[in-house]
């Protein structure tokens, strides 16, 4: 049954339990039993640019009762779209495919640009207007008992918290006829309209900037106060405009929409990027570097330097990128393509430094997905034999102690080229390995990264540029080659007197002998799909779910090659260390 139909269809707690995923008893002592000081945390944090914001935080238990009431919202939002064949391009924030990016891209290349915000926007949703909305509002209606139960989960202190997972999409629902009022009078004055959370955009190219929406102070003309319709428009909504912090950006000057720079294309403030690269800097030199951040000073929350992570950095890196790669999407002018290169170069060196100098356990680099699904499971099931490359815990649980790279169709693999880890790809990594991280003056190179490669003809690509780079002979025999730095290389060991080998090669002929539809498997990368199938089908559809199962005694020597390839390098650093 659709999530809508079910929501509406729900009378009692325990069906909008069942909804949630909770047992009826355990969001009953939630809601009801559970006392109401343990409920939420609320503290003050101070804004980068002066004053506060109150932060009222749920338990986790009620936390995680409100991030699945949102997940239901927001299905029940999209079903309703979907079957009005409705855009929903008017609110953009903590919406699904919608981002400060998809609500700065409308105001782009404006003569005009008015932002206003509404001052208590969550707070001012109160118990009476959460439980009405879902009552009364013609695509829920919901039954009196669920309206008031949801707003119960949604609500504290009379108003949506700042803090709850579900306080974002219940406000967008109860706005969301205030933003068809806005829009229509927008577009019936010559203006483009969004919203952002608490945060309204009017834009236009008309020479002069329709009054209805904003117009100019009397006693100063650079103060632009919200027109008298748009101003009627919001108090009959429910909410409030706060005057204080209503701007008008002209073309001349930097136009900002949700942090964004609009005047031509959607940009990154300059400081920001200017931040960022900073920090970058300072941890290839030091290996530490950081940022303002909240920090707690004996319970009062405090605004400071503190020393940043490579998460943080990682996704301030990303964000950058995101916007670059939005604008490549959509430029006209394919010189375009050509300009963010240098931004592109410091995200990939950063990637390197995190991934591969500065890793925190030892890499390994596979030919593609398909070995790595290999590799996993057989450092799994051979785990006691291998102590260097993972641990059994006190519940039988065993967790890998290296780091399996994967190569996700993400911007990381395409910043760092990696793509789906083919020979080609590889012999690139190999070659330009030295050079990209002979620039990092921070300590590193603790963990050893280890290229694992089929040791066939088409590896001839990889061991030209181990020779290249390393300048020793590489022989088929060879246990590993240490390529440069912390750079290994292994190849699959040859079995029986072969002259060749490939991983593949390691599972017993048993298991590559299942049949699938009908059709067996073929290690080849070219075979005939109507009689076999390949790598892929058989790493998902028989090496991951039979692993428990197979017996992966034919990995041992290539995974005593790797843990050779771990001890030896930790005795390296071991002997290098002050």
């Amino acid at each position: 049954m659709p999530r809508l139909a079910s929501l509406q269809s729900a009378a009692t707690l325990s069906d909008l339990a069942r909804l949630l995923r909770f047992e009826p008893s355990g969001l009953s002592y939630i809601l009801y039993r559970k006392p109401a000081a343990k409920k939420y945390s609320t503290f003050e944090i101070p804004k980068r640019h002066g004053g506060t914001r109150t932060i009222t935080a749920p338990d986790d238990d009620l936390k995680l009762v409100q991030q699945r009431l949102s997940d239901l919202l927001q299905d029940c939002v999209d079903e309703i779209n979907t079957a009005k064949n409705r855009k929903d391009k008017l609110a953009h924030g903590f919406k699904r495919k919608r981002s400060i990016i998809t609500n700065a891209r409308q105001h782009r290349k404006r003569r005009w640009v008015f932002n206003l915000d509404l001052e208590d926007f969550f707070p001012c949703i109160n118990f009476g207007r959460v439980r009405g909305f879902f009552l009364r509002d013609h695509n829920f209606q919901l039954q009196k008992h669920v309206a008031t139960t949801i707003a119960q989960i949604a609500c504290h202190a009379n108003g949506l918290p700042q803090g709850s997972p579900c306080s974002p999409v219940i406000s967008n629902l109860i706005a969301h006829v205030m933003d068809m009022h806005l829009v229509r009078l927008s577009s019936k004055v010559g203006c483009t309209y969004s919203r952002y959370a608490d945060d309204l955009t009017f834009s236009t190219n008309k020479k002069e900037f329709p009054p209805e929406i904003a117009k100019p102070s009397a006693t100063d003309p650079h103060l632009w106060l919200p027109g008298p319709d748009v101003q009627a428009l919001v108090n009959h909504a429910g909410f409030r405009i706060n005057n204080s912090k209503t701007r008008m950006n002209y073309r001349t000057s930097r136009q900002d929409v949700t942090g964004l720079v609009v005047n031509e294309k959607i940009n990154v403030r300059h400081d920001y990027r200017h931040n960022v690269r900073a920090m970058v800097h300072r941890l290839f030199s030091t290996g530490e570097f950081e940022l303002w951040g909240i920090i707690d000073k004996g319970g009062t929350k405090t605004l400071e330097k503190r020393p940043g992570s490579l998460d943080e950095l990682h996704g301030r890196l990303g964000f950058i990128d995101s916007i670059d790669q939005f604008n490549k999407k959509i430029a006209s002018d394919v010189n375009y393509t050509r300009y963010p290169a240098g931004r592109e170069s410091m995200y990939r060196q950063f990637l390197i430094y995190r991934d591969f100098y500065a890793a925190s356990k030892p890499v390994i680099l596979c030919e593609g997905e398909t070995d790595n699904v290999y590799l996993t499971h057989a450092i799994r099931s051979l785990a006691a034999s291998f102590p260097e490359l993972a641990e059994i815990d006190s519940n039988g649980k065993r967790h890998l102690k290296v780091r399996i790279y994967k190569y996700a169709r993400s911007s990381t693999a395409r910043i760092l080229g990696l793509k789906d880890g083919g020979t080609g790809h590889l012999k690139h990594f190999i070659g330009t390995y030295s050079r990209e991280t002979d620039r990092f003056k921070a300590p590193g190179l603790k963990q050893p990264v280890i290229v694992l490669y089929d040791n066939d003809n088409g590896a001839n690509p990889i061991r030209s540029a181990i020779r290249e780079v390393s300048k020793k002979a590489v022989k088929a025999t060879d246990a590993y080659t240490h390529v440069v730095r912390n750079l290994y290389a292994v190849p699959t060991p040859l079995l029986n007197n072969a002259k060749e080998s490939k991983i593949e090669d390691f599972f017993d002929a048993a298991i590559k002998a299942t049949v699938i539809g009908g059709k067996t498997f073929v290690a080849a990368n070219d075979y005939d799909s109507t009689k076999h199938y390949g790598k892929k089908i058989f790493a998902h559809q028989v090496v991951r779910p039979k692993a428990d199962t197979i017996n992966f005694k034919g990995f041992g020597p290539l995974l005593t090659n790797i843990a050779r390839i771990v001890k030896d390098h930790a005795a390296v650093v071991g002997a290098t260390a002050p």
